[in-house]
């Protein structure tokens, strides 16, 4: 389902904001594993620049990056990808992080990203990322991890994730179940023009009203159980990590054991005042970050 922008629907917006949604996306498919995945292209056929990929959080899709992706598409590719089972994209039997991983690569050659691709991926993203980079690192032009934390083993035992399990509710109609989006209970932002719009994208019709753009059984949280450390210690091309301070990533134990698994000389940096959902939060400050990394790597 193609997703438009009337130019006064978020008039109030500021301007940097209504400038990144000017430039639409295309939105275009692709398959992997026979499987339809969605995703959302931006940016010149060609370019010197290596491109972008975008890869969203559990739940999320693709449009969560339409008022990010534009900042970096005048001078190179950029897709954002619906992961199987969110967004647009179609659903599977089963979910797992192979399939999604070979969903990353179809992205990449459908969207004409080139050689040596940099992929960037939050939360759920992220461990998709680490996955991907695993096995394809070495076609990699680098992968920035944004607020994707790694728990040293003793916190793993203390504090096991579990799987999303809640069933999708079915609202009434359109308007109820807007007014029902929220970001999570960790959101810092001060910008309801990017909830609306998120929310606005994030919902479909169903049988007896509307619900929400994902399956639930695509939110499993089996990747926990891969070495996700392991790949990222291990990975065969440059890497990265945004975090928001105000995050639970910040925490003390947390930070000092994934800061373990990066080089010196590896960029690490931490945005003030922002919390998971770091590029909602403090959006421009995450859009600097990530040029200043990009920039630094000569991509």
């Amino acid at each position: 389902m193609e997703e438009t922008v009337s130019p006064a629907e978020f008039a109030d917006a500021p301007a940097w904001f209504r400038e990144a949604l000017a430039m639409e996306p295309r939105s275009e498919r692709t398959t992997a594993e026979g499987c339809a995945i969605h995703f959302l292209r931006w940016g010149p056929e060609r370019a010197d620049k290596a491109g972008l990929i975008f890869l969203h959080a559990g739940g999320a899709h693709a449009y969560w990056w339409a008022f990010i992706a534009p900042f970096f598409a005048k001078d190179r590719p950029v897709a954002a990808i619906d992961f199987s089972g969110m967004g647009d994209s179609g659903r599977r039997a089963a979910y797992g992080s192979d399939s999604h991983v070979e969903e990353i690569a179809a992205v990449i050659r459908a969207a004409g990203l080139g050689p040596k691709p940099v992929v960037v991926g939050h939360s759920f993203g992220g461990f998709m990322a680490m996955c991907h980079g695993h096995r394809y690192g070495a076609d990699l032009g680098g992968v920035v991890f944004a607020e994707t934390p790694i728990k040293s083993p003793a916190e793993r035992a203390a504090h096991p994730v579990e799987a999303y399990t809640r069933p999708l509710k079915v609202y009434p109609d359109r308007a109820t179940i807007l007014s029902r989006f929220r970001f999570g209970a960790e959101a810092r932002h001060r910008n309801g023009f990017i909830q609306d719009f998120v929310a606005e994208r994030s919902v479909a019709p169903a049988d007896g009203g509307w619900t929400w753009k994902f399956d639930v059984a695509a939110r499993g949280a089996a990747h926990h159980d891969e070495p996700l450390a392991d790949y990222v210690a291990g990975l065969a091309c440059r890497k990265a990590l945004i975090y928001g301070e105000a995050s639970d990533l910040a925490a003390p134990a947390t930070l000092a054991y994934m800061t373990g698994l990066f080089a010196p000389g590896d960029p690490i940096v931490g945005l003030p005042g922002a919390g998971h959902h770091l590029f909602v939060d403090e959006p421009i400050a995450f859009v600097a970050a990530l040029r200043a990394i990009l920039s630094g790597w000569a991509v």
